[in-house]
């Protein structure tokens, strides 16, 4: 009996022992069925090796300044691509200590914690790696809650991210992980991430701020630093204890750090603010443009808002900046006083029109706003629209002391905008084309009319110095020639002459025998019309469009006094070709185009010509200095505080090196221009309403020297108290042997053959 109980108990365990083994090779190579099937995509897509090689990462384009400063982005997705040696170490160890303890162990799937996982059912962490969480983000995203589709999921991230560890560096798989994670306010990547909630490159993160971004690799949504800071503190503390577990700080580094408060410098990244804004979209209409001619290698279009692309500019990132604050606090200052300039202006802000235009004026602003295009857009009838505009409704507007929750009906608020005076900034270098500072307006996303490229406007007496080069080159003129200043009329018309012009000058006043330097330095009318009247309107009108102008001139006199509307952008040029020896430089705004791999794609050419020779060139810029040392610029020399206010006219600057320049101020106060140069670099200020009707009363606020060149004064002194910009305070270079006389000391007489006959005109002076 006991043998056949043992022989059937052997007999079992030989049955048993089969079946399970049978069991366990089917299993098996189920197991390995399901990973080929699922390699091979029969249960979903799989990244091919071309997928590998190059992720659809969606990159955000770069906007890099001369001195390297990330100032702006073109994206969908807000997105910079890093590489490893671009992250700091304290957010490397962060990480690794947090997410992935044994990282450097495992080839993208770690054997122990997925036996830890399976075993606790997940209650003591998770097992994914981060070559796995690499690999969810960059070509699943998030897994399903179905546990079949999880299971199928789960076996493609681990297939996946086996690949990644067999193509890639560990320390580009960090790196790719840290450039993919969406860390919430528009923020993809650690690179987008430390300038949004830090203002910072990711270089510069403390180990603390490290801390705080690895945390929210956790849960950007619930530790997000900006709406949860009470979580986002403790969940950084936890990453300190991590690193503190595993080696990488101390214990009393970790408990210094875990008493700190939360310190945020958050800035939204996006298309209307930041810097450079005006610039910035002047740019990317440029770059819509040359993307159209310029193909890929597989002849495909390049996406701004997609491929990478690394867009390096000319601008100074701390040239800029001078530049907004400077218009930021002139600006601010001269509002305020233009408010009170309007206080009992019935038809506020616009000075003497008709009814009849100031209803054109806003009626055209009415269908220009967007709440005319959606209403449009939504069917609405016209009556019903205008019936709108006359309701009142909440909204939010710009002050310069911030944004303001009001009440007011849009019509009102039409209105109300057109108050406010507006600026156009330019700076450029004179030897290379290179513009350095770009200020379109006062706020981009209130104002985005950019009125350096985009408004020409008149420019007043800052083109006379194109009259006063026009007679020095043909009638071998000179800036210490005298000439007379007094009532002066010019025949207007061509066969039949039927009508006069008569210049005025300030106050009707006139100083009889001048030089030309001492003409311009006063900006004396008589004298541009005299000049214009010996060389002819046509011979100014081609030396200016030579100098860069774009603008079709009329053949009149009168344009000697500047009625004429040119950009700021083509004053900057014409002006930097007198600084540059009488060569032409094309404003260059872009220096090359990179590819996402840093391969240069496009590199624009210099354009430029000459205009003038050295000698004639060099004798403007001596009667430009002129304005600045005795004319409408003198106060750039002045240590006065201007009647002991300097709240908005800026005194005092108290500038001591050369300075050329040039004033202007057109009819009615409607613009104020300041033209100011030193050796390496032209700068042109305009301000003015956005309509020529809304304008100052009286010109002691309207006039150029005090609407314009305070913003040029403030802008120079940051940029010289910022000795890195190498702003230059030189003479500027005198041309050897000089055939043209500039130091008037004595100022020879010359025959002023001119008719002194005239008629007064009923023209408004001009500076």
């Amino acid at each position: 009996m006991a043998t056949k109980k043992t022989n059937t108990t052997t007999h079992d365990f030989k049955y048993y022992n089969k079946k399970f083994w049978k069991l366990f090779m089917y299993g098996m190579g189920a197991i390995v069925l399901f990973f080929l099937f699922a390699s091979w995509g029969l249960f979903g897509s799989m990244p091919s090796f071309e997928d590998l090689e190059n992720p659809d990462s969606n990159l955000a384009t770069e906007i890099i300044s001369s001195d390297g400063v990330v100032i702006g982005k073109y994206f969908q997705t807000n997105r910079s691509q890093l590489k490893y040696s671009d992250l700091p170490k304290n957010l490397v160890d962060a990480l690794v200590a947090t997410e992935d303890e044994r990282f450097y162990e495992h080839s993208g799937i770690d054997g122990r914690g997925t036996l830890r996982a399976i075993f606790t059912l997940g209650t003591n962490g998770g097992a994914s790696t981060l070559t796995q969480q690499l690999a969810k983000q960059l070509f699943h995203g998030e897994g399903s809650k179905f546990l079949p589709f999880r299971i199928v999921q789960k076996a493609k991230e681990w297939i996946i991210a086996i690949r990644l560890e067999r193509q890639y560096t560990k320390n580009e798989i960090l790196a790719m992980y840290c450039n993919v994670y969406d860390f919430g306010n528009y923020a993809v990547g650690v690179s987008s991430a430390a300038h949004t909630y830090f203002s910072k490159t990711p270089k510069e993160l403390t180990v603390d701020e490290s801390a705080i971004l690895v945390g929210m690799f956790k849960n950007s949504g619930l530790y997000n630093p900006v709406r949860n800071p009470v979580g986002v503190k403790n969940r950084r503390n936890v990453v300190l204890a991590q690193m503190e577990k595993a080696n990488m700080i101390s214990e009393s580094e970790k408990q210094r750090l875990q008493a700190l408060p939360i310190t945020l410098h958050f800035k939204l990244e996006s298309h209307r603010e930041g810097t450079a804004t005006y610039f910035r979209e002047y740019l990317r209409d440029y770059m819509k443009k040359w993307a159209e001619t310029n193909k890929k290698a597989d002849g495909s279009d390049y996406d701004i808002y997609k491929d990478g692309l690394k867009i390096y500019t000319t601008i100074d990132s701390r040239m800029q900046a001078h530049a907004e604050e400077a218009v930021k606090a002139h600006m601010a200052n001269l509002q305020e006083q233009f408010f009170i300039d309007q206080k009992n202006n019935k038809n506020a802000p616009f000075v003497n029109i008709s009814d009849k235009e100031t209803n054109r004026i806003l009626n055209q602003a009415m269908k220009a706003s967007n709440r005319w295009y959606v209403m449009k857009s939504m069917d609405k009838t016209e009556d019903e629209i205008i019936e709108s505009f006359s309701k009142k409704t909440k909204m939010t507007v710009f002050t310069w002391k911030g944004e303001r929750d009001t009440i007011m009906t849009p019509l009102d608020s039409i209105r109300y905008y057109k108050h406010f005076l507006q600026a156009g900034l330019m700076a450029m270098e004179p030897q290379t084309g290179n513009i350095k500072a770009w200020v379109g307006g006062i706020d981009y996303k209130y104002f985005q009319y950019d009125h350096v490229a985009q408004g020409a406007r008149q420019v007043g007496s800052t083109f006379k110095p194109f009259v006063y080069a026009t007679a020095i080159e043909q009638l071998n003129m000179s800036p210490c020639d005298s000439i007379i200043d007094a009532p002066f009329t010019i025949p207007v018309g061509r066969h039949h002459v039927t009508a006069t012009w008569t210049p005025r000058n300030s106050n009707n006043s006139y100083m009889g025998m001048v030089t030309l330097k001492k003409a311009l330095a006063n900006s004396i009318n008589t004298v541009s019309a005299k000049l214009i009247d010996k060389v002819g309107p046509e011979a100014v009108i081609k030396l200016t469009h030579k100098l860069g102008v774009k603008t079709s001139i009329p053949a009149q006199p009168s344009i000697a006094l500047g009625a004429v509307d040119i950009t700021v952008e083509e004053m900057v040029a014409a002006y930097s070709t007198f600084a540059n020896q009488g060569v032409y430089n094309k404003p260059q705004f872009l220096s090359r185009i990179e590819d996402k791999s840093g391969v240069v794609i496009y590199e624009p050419i210099p354009e430029s010509h000459d205009v003038l020779n050295k000698d004639i060139a060099f004798a403007v810029v001596k009667l430009l200095e002129g304005v600045v040392e005795g004319g409408s610029g003198n106060r750039l020399r002045s240590t006065y505080g201007g009647n002991g206010d300097n709240r908005w006219t800026g005194y005092p600057y108290a500038f001591t090196n050369p300075i050329a320049g040039k004033t202007g101020t057109t009819q009615n106060q409607s613009d104020g221009w300041f033209m100011g140069m030193v050796p390496n670099l032209v700068t042109g200020v305009w301000v003015g309403c956005e309509d020529r009707s809304a304008r100052f009363k009286s010109i002691t606020y309207g006039q150029g020297a005090t609407a314009a060149l305070p913003v040029w004064g403030y802008f120079m002194k940051l940029c010289y108290q910022d000795p890195d910009l190498k702003v230059s305070k030189n003479p500027f270079d005198r041309p050897a042997n000089l055939s043209i006389k500039v130091d008037c000391y004595q100022p020879r007489k010359v025959n002023d053959s001119i008719a002194k006959d005239s008629i007064q005109s009923t023209d408004e002076f001009e500076f």
